[in-house]
C-alpha cells in the first residue's frame, strides 16, 4: 500500500508537471526578471540620468513645472526618483476626470533641472511583471490560468517531496556525462536547493489571489456583494470637493517632511494633489514599500493643502490584512536589498531550471523506449518541439524585446506596442523554427542564437545610446552597468550551453544515432 502511494504521487508528479511545465516556465522566468523590473525599465529608458538627487528638491522642480503647465487640472500624482528608480514623472487630469485614464497627460522631468525629458516609450520590465500573472491575456482569464498553474505547481512540489524518500540523499549526488541520470541529479539538486523558496513563492501566489480563487466565504459573509467586502477592505480617502474658489497650495516639499517624521524615517513614493489651486486642494502622501517586508495596502497620508492640516491617517492594519501583505512583500521581494535580491533571482532561475529539466526527463525517458526503432511517435514530437520553444524560444523572445527597443525609432508612436509584439513575433518564430527542425539541430541553433542576441546587447546599446559600459560605471549607475554585464554573462553561458549540446550530441533527452547495441546498453544502463 506504501509503495503504491508513493507510485501514484509520482503518476501526479509528472503529469502535473508535464501539463502545465511549459506555462509554469514561461511563469517562473519572467517573474524572475521581474525582482530586477525597475533595473530594466532604466537601462529601456537610457535617456533618464542617474544622478544624486534630494527628493524634497525633486518634489518642488515638479511642483513647479505642474504649475506652469497644468494648473487647471484636476488631479496631479506625481512619482518621485528612488534608489532603484531615477526617474522623476509628472502627470495631471482634467477635472472630472479623476480615476480614470481618458485626458491623461503625462510627462517624464530631469529631477536635477526640472526639464523636460523626451524618453523612448516602453513597457520596461513592467512588461515581464505583468506577464508573470496575467500572461497577456483579458482580465480576469490571464490569471485564473496563472493561478491554475500556481496551484498545480504547489501539487508537483508536495508530490515531488512524498515521491524522492531519499531527496537530501539525492541533492550530494551528481553523476555528471551520464544521459538521463544527470539530468535526474540536477533536478534533484535544483529542486531540495531552494525548495523553501519553491514553497514559499507558490503558496503565496495563491494568498495573493485568495478572494479570486476561494470567494465563497466572502459571498457567504458579504450576502453576494463582493464589492461590499473590497469597498472596507479599501475604503476610499475622503477628498474635499472643489468649492470653485483660489486657494494657494503650500509646498508639497513640506507635506513629505512631515509624513518621513509621521514614519519615522520612511520614504515617500509619490505625491497626489487633488484640486490643485482650489481653496478645499488636498495632498496624499503615499509611503514608498521598499522599507519593510509587509507590504501595506495603502499606507498614505492626506493633508489640507492650503493650511496643512492633517486630513487622515491610516489606521494600523488587521491582523488578516498583516498576514496576506507578508505573504504579498515575500512574494515581491521589493524590500530586498542588492545582495537579497540577487539572491531571490538566482533561486528563480534554479526554479526556472527545476522546471526545464522535469520537461527534458519525462521526453528523455520515454524517446529511450523508441531509440531501437529510430521513429517518434507524434505526440513525443509534439513534447520536443514544446519543449524547445518554450525554453530555448522564450529566451530568444526576451532578448529580441531589449534588441526591438533599441533599433526601434524612438519617436515611433506605438513602439512600446511594438516591443511587445517583438517579443511575441519571435516566440512564434522558435516554434516554427522548432517544428521544422529536429530536436537536437533546433535546441543548438535556438540557443547559439540566443546567446548571440544576449551577448550582443551591450554592442548595441554602445552603438545606439551614449550609455555603453565605459560611461555607466565610470558614472556609478550600476543598474545600466549591471544590465549589460548580465546580459553578456547570459550570452556566454548560452554559447556553452549551446557547444555543450553540439559536443555531446544531447538535446532534450534525444540519443544521437549509434549501433543497434550502444543503444541497448544505454536503455540497460538508465533502467538499472
Amino acid at each position: 500500500m506504501k509503495e503504491g502511494f508513493r507510485q501514484t504521487m509520482a503518476w501526479l508528479h509528472t503529469w502535473t508537471g508535464l501539463v502545465f511545465g511549459w506555462l509554469l516556465f514561461a511563469i517562473f522566468l519572467t517573474g524572475t526578471l521581474s525582482y530586477f523590473k525597475d533595473e530594466i525599465s532604466h537601462w529601456m529608458q537610457p535617456e533618464v540620468p542617474v544622478r544624486p538627487v534630494s527628493t524634497e528638491a525633486s518634489l518642488t522642480l515638479a511642483q513647479d513645472y505642474l504649475q506652469q503647465h497644468a494648473a487647471g487640472a484636476g488631479r496631479w500624482v506625481i512619482s518621485l526618483p528612488s534608489a532603484r528608480d531615477p526617474g522623476l514623472s509628472v502627470f495631471w487630469q482634467a477635472p472630472g476626470n479623476e480615476g480614470r485614464r481618458g485626458n491623461r497627460e503625462q510627462r517624464q522631468l530631469d529631477p536635477l533641472t526640472g526639464e523636460l525629458i523626451q524618453a523612448r516609450d516602453t513597457r520596461g520590465g513592467d512588461f515581464f511583471y505583468r506577464f508573470h500573472f496575467q500572461l497577456q491575456m483579458p482580465h480576469p482569464w490571464g490569471r485564473w490560468l496563472s493561478t491554475a498553474a500556481a496551484m498545480l505547481m504547489l501539487v508537483a512540489l508536495i508530490t515531488g517531496i512524498i515521491t524522492h524518500k531519499k531527496i537530501f540523499k539525492d541533492f550530494f549526488t551528481f553523476r555528471p556525462r551520464k544521459g538521463q541520470r544527470s539530468w535526474l541529479d540536477g533536478h534533484n539538486a535544483v529542486g531540495v536547493l531552494v525548495l523553501p523558496f519553491h514553497l514559499m513563492i507558490t503558496y503565496s501566489s495563491l494568498v495573493i489571489f485568495m478572494s479570486m480563487v476561494m470567494p465563497a466565504s466572502i459571498q457567504v459573509a458579504y450576502d453576494g456583494d463582493s464589492d461590499a467586502y473590497f469597498n472596507e477592505l479599501f475604503p476610499e480617502s475622503d477628498t474635499p470637493s472643489a468649492v470653485g474658489k483660489p486657494g494657494q497650495l503650500l509646498p508639497l516639499a513640506s507635506f513629505v517632511e512631515r509624513a518621513g517624521k509621521h514614519w519615522s524615517g520612511g520614504q515617500a513614493a509619490a505625491v497626489t494633489v487633488s484640486n490643485p489651486g482650489d481653496l478645499k486642494a488636498s495632498v496624499s502622501v503615499m509611503r514608498n514599500s521598499d522599507d519593510r517586508v509587509v507590504y501595506d495596502f495603502d499606507s498614505s497620508l492626506s493633508f489640507d493643502g492650503v493650511n496643512g492640516q492633517l486630513l487622515t491617517v491610516q489606521a494600523q492594519p488587521s491582523m488578516p490584512m498583516a498576514f496576506m501583505g507578508s505573504f504579498y512583500g515575500l512574494h515581491l521581494g521589493r524590500f530586498a536589498g542588492p545582495v537579497l535580491r540577487w539572491l531571490y533571482f538566482i533561486c528563480g532561475l534554479a526554479g526556472t531550471a527545476m522546471i526545464g529539466t522535469g520537461l527534458v526527463i519525462w521526453l528523455g525517458k520515454r524517446q529511450l523506449k523508441h531509440a531501437k526503432s529510430g521513429v517518434m511517435p507524434f505526440e513525443l514530437r509534439l513534447v520536443q518541439v514544446l519543449n524547445i520553444a518554450s525554453m530555448s524560444g522564450l529566451l530568444i523572445a526576451v532578448a529580441a524585446f531589449f534588441w526591438a527597443n533599441r533599433l526601434l525609432p524612438v519617436s515611433f508612436v506605438e513602439r512600446s506596442t511594438w516591443e511587445v509584439n517583438s517579443f511575441f513575433i519571435a516566440w512564434g518564430l522558435s516554434l516554427l523554427h522548432a517544428t521544422l527542425r529536429q530536436g537536437r539541430a533546433a535546441w543548438v541553433e535556438q540557443l547559439a542564437l540566443a546567446a548571440l542576441l544576449f551577448a550582443g546587447l551591450p554592442l548595441l546599446n554602445a552603438l545606439t545610446t551614449t550609455r555603453h559600459l565605459g560611461v555607466s560605471i565610470a558614472q556609478g549607475d550600476w543598474a545600466m552597468a549591471g544590465f549589460d554585464l548580465t546580459c553578456l554573462g547570459s550570452g556566454l553561458f548560452l554559447s556553452w550551453a549551446a557547444w555543450r549540446m553540439w559536443r555531446s550530441g544531447l538535446a532534450n533527452g534525444v540519443v544521437p544515432a549509434r549501433t543497434a547495441r550502444a543503444r541497448r546498453a544505454t536503455l540497460e544502463h538508465e533502467v538499472n
